[in-house]
Protein backbone atom coordinates (compact mmCIF):
# COMPACT_ATOMS: atom_id res chain seq x y z
CA UNK A 1 0.00 0.00 0.00
CA UNK A 2 1.41 3.24 -1.18
CA UNK A 3 0.77 6.56 1.03
CA UNK A 4 0.91 9.81 -0.32
CA UNK A 5 1.46 12.67 1.89
CA UNK A 6 -0.03 15.39 0.22
CA UNK A 7 1.87 18.96 1.46
CA UNK A 8 0.43 22.19 -0.55
CA UNK A 9 -0.60 25.17 1.56
CA UNK A 10 -4.20 25.54 1.91
CA UNK A 11 -4.14 28.80 0.00
CA UNK A 12 -2.23 27.84 -3.22
CA UNK A 13 -4.66 24.67 -3.14
CA UNK A 14 -8.01 26.35 -2.98
CA UNK A 15 -9.37 24.92 -0.02
CA UNK A 16 -8.54 24.65 3.68
CA UNK A 17 -8.82 27.57 6.10
CA UNK A 18 -7.08 30.98 6.52
CA UNK A 19 -7.72 32.54 9.40
CA UNK A 20 -5.48 35.43 8.93
CA UNK A 21 -7.62 36.18 6.09
CA UNK A 22 -10.15 37.18 7.95
CA UNK A 23 -8.16 40.20 9.72
CA UNK A 24 -9.28 43.33 8.24
CA UNK A 25 -7.36 46.23 7.76
CA UNK A 26 -8.94 49.95 7.13
CA UNK A 27 -7.93 49.78 3.51
CA UNK A 28 -9.86 46.67 3.11
CA UNK A 29 -12.81 46.72 5.51
CA UNK A 30 -15.06 49.26 4.00
CA UNK A 31 -14.59 46.97 0.35
CA UNK A 32 -15.72 43.84 2.56
CA UNK A 33 -18.65 46.12 3.97
CA UNK A 34 -20.19 47.27 0.79
CA UNK A 35 -19.55 43.45 -0.77
CA UNK A 36 -21.95 42.15 2.34
CA UNK A 37 -24.30 44.82 1.29
CA UNK A 38 -24.30 44.52 -2.02
CA UNK A 39 -25.16 40.77 -1.14
CA UNK A 40 -27.78 41.60 0.52
CA UNK A 41 -26.53 40.68 4.18
CA UNK A 42 -26.95 42.36 7.26
CA UNK A 43 -23.88 42.66 9.49
CA UNK A 44 -23.82 42.62 13.36
CA UNK A 45 -20.46 43.97 15.18
CA UNK A 46 -19.25 43.72 18.24
CA UNK A 47 -15.94 44.79 20.20
CA UNK A 48 -13.51 44.31 23.22
CA UNK A 49 -10.54 43.05 24.42
CA UNK A 50 -11.00 39.62 24.78
CA UNK A 51 -7.35 39.03 25.81
CA UNK A 52 -8.14 35.81 27.32
CA UNK A 53 -10.44 34.22 25.66
CA UNK A 54 -12.95 31.81 27.32
CA UNK A 55 -15.96 30.09 27.12
CA UNK A 56 -18.21 32.98 27.98
CA UNK A 57 -16.41 34.93 24.86
CA UNK A 58 -17.55 32.33 22.58
CA UNK A 59 -21.06 31.90 23.81
CA UNK A 60 -21.11 35.40 23.26
CA UNK A 61 -19.49 35.69 20.16
CA UNK A 62 -21.86 32.80 18.75
CA UNK A 63 -25.28 34.82 20.02
CA UNK A 64 -24.18 38.03 18.24
CA UNK A 65 -23.09 36.19 15.29
CA UNK A 66 -27.18 34.88 15.56
CA UNK A 67 -28.07 38.88 15.14
CA UNK A 68 -27.08 39.20 11.38
CA UNK A 69 -25.83 37.66 8.63
CA UNK A 70 -21.98 38.41 9.13
CA UNK A 71 -20.45 38.98 12.56
CA UNK A 72 -17.55 41.76 12.83
CA UNK A 73 -15.53 41.88 15.87
CA UNK A 74 -13.85 45.22 16.82
CA UNK A 75 -10.18 44.03 18.79
CA UNK A 76 -8.99 46.63 21.28
CA UNK A 77 -5.14 47.36 20.56
CA UNK A 78 -2.71 46.75 22.87
CA UNK A 79 -2.28 50.24 23.85
CA UNK A 80 -6.17 50.77 24.43
CA UNK A 81 -6.34 47.37 26.56
CA UNK A 82 -3.55 48.52 28.98
CA UNK A 83 -5.14 52.20 29.10
CA UNK A 84 -8.91 50.19 30.01
CA UNK A 85 -7.23 47.30 31.97
CA UNK A 86 -4.38 48.78 33.50
CA UNK A 87 -0.97 47.45 33.63
CA UNK A 88 -0.15 43.92 32.63
CA UNK A 89 -2.46 43.41 30.24
CA UNK A 90 -3.25 42.56 27.67
CA UNK A 91 -1.65 39.01 28.36
CA UNK A 92 -1.63 38.35 24.67
CA UNK A 93 -0.84 40.63 21.30
CA UNK A 94 -3.21 42.25 19.53
CA UNK A 95 -1.80 39.93 16.60
CA UNK A 96 -2.27 36.59 18.80
CA UNK A 97 -5.94 37.98 20.22
CA UNK A 98 -6.90 38.90 16.47
CA UNK A 99 -6.01 35.27 15.00
CA UNK A 100 -7.51 33.08 17.83
CA UNK A 101 -10.74 35.23 17.41
CA UNK A 102 -10.53 34.92 13.50
CA UNK A 103 -10.28 31.27 13.68
CA UNK A 104 -13.34 30.77 15.30
CA UNK A 105 -16.49 29.53 13.15
CA UNK A 106 -19.05 32.58 14.50
CA UNK A 107 -16.66 35.39 13.65
CA UNK A 108 -16.84 36.39 9.85
CA UNK A 109 -13.81 39.04 10.07
CA UNK A 110 -11.67 40.92 13.12
CA UNK A 111 -10.53 45.06 12.92
CA UNK A 112 -8.43 45.99 15.32
CA UNK A 113 -8.58 49.53 17.00
CA UNK A 114 -6.56 51.37 18.51
CA UNK A 115 -9.21 53.84 20.81
CA UNK A 116 -10.85 53.35 23.93
CA UNK A 117 -13.93 53.93 22.49
CA UNK A 118 -15.39 52.13 19.61
CA UNK A 119 -16.84 54.83 17.96
CA UNK A 120 -14.74 55.46 15.22
CA UNK A 121 -14.58 51.85 14.34
CA UNK A 122 -18.32 51.79 14.32
CA UNK A 123 -18.21 54.35 11.45
CA UNK A 124 -16.00 52.57 9.26
CA UNK A 125 -18.42 49.43 10.06
CA UNK A 126 -21.22 50.79 9.36
CA UNK A 127 -22.82 47.81 11.55
CA UNK A 128 -26.75 47.14 10.40
CA UNK A 129 -26.70 45.56 14.59
CA UNK A 130 -24.53 47.21 16.93
CA UNK A 131 -23.88 43.87 20.17
CA UNK A 132 -23.12 44.64 22.91
CA UNK A 133 -22.60 42.38 26.39
CA UNK A 134 -22.78 42.86 30.27
CA UNK A 135 -25.02 44.06 32.68
CA UNK A 136 -26.59 47.13 31.92
CA UNK A 137 -28.95 48.67 29.94
CA UNK A 138 -28.61 50.15 26.00
CA UNK A 139 -28.71 53.66 27.82
CA UNK A 140 -26.01 52.93 30.62
CA UNK A 141 -23.68 52.25 27.00
CA UNK A 142 -20.85 54.79 26.34
CA UNK A 143 -22.70 58.08 25.10
CA UNK A 144 -20.53 58.16 21.75
CA UNK A 145 -20.97 54.61 20.93
CA UNK A 146 -24.59 55.35 21.23
CA UNK A 147 -24.50 57.97 19.35
CA UNK A 148 -23.10 56.87 16.51
CA UNK A 149 -24.85 53.63 16.15
CA UNK A 150 -28.33 55.55 16.38
CA UNK A 151 -27.20 57.99 13.29
CA UNK A 152 -26.43 55.16 11.26
CA UNK A 153 -29.55 53.17 12.31
CA UNK A 154 -27.89 50.25 13.75
CA UNK A 155 -30.36 48.39 16.04
CA UNK A 156 -28.76 48.01 19.69
CA UNK A 157 -28.42 44.91 21.30
CA UNK A 158 -27.35 44.29 24.43
CA UNK A 159 -26.48 40.37 25.62
CA UNK A 160 -26.77 39.56 29.09
CA UNK A 161 -23.69 38.70 31.06
CA UNK A 162 -22.85 35.27 32.44
CA UNK A 163 -21.89 35.19 35.94
CA UNK A 164 -18.29 33.90 36.52
CA UNK A 165 -16.82 33.52 32.97
CA UNK A 166 -14.24 36.89 32.96
CA UNK A 167 -10.98 37.06 31.64
CA UNK A 168 -9.99 39.03 34.45
CA UNK A 169 -11.38 36.23 37.04
CA UNK A 170 -9.22 33.64 34.85
CA UNK A 171 -6.21 35.79 35.04
CA UNK A 172 -6.46 35.84 38.49
CA UNK A 173 -6.89 32.23 38.99
CA UNK A 174 -3.32 31.98 36.91
CA UNK A 175 -1.84 33.78 38.67
CA UNK A 176 -2.83 31.90 41.38
CA UNK A 177 -1.23 28.84 40.54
Amino acid sequence: MEINIVTRSARGAGWGVDCRGKVLSADTLPAWRAALRSAGKRLAVTNGCFDILHAGHVNYLEAARNQADALLVGLNSDESVRQLKGHGRPVQSQADRATVLAALSAVDAVFVFGETRATQFLELAEPDVYVKGGDYQVDQLPAEERAVAQRLGSQIIVLGHVPGRSASDLARKIAAL
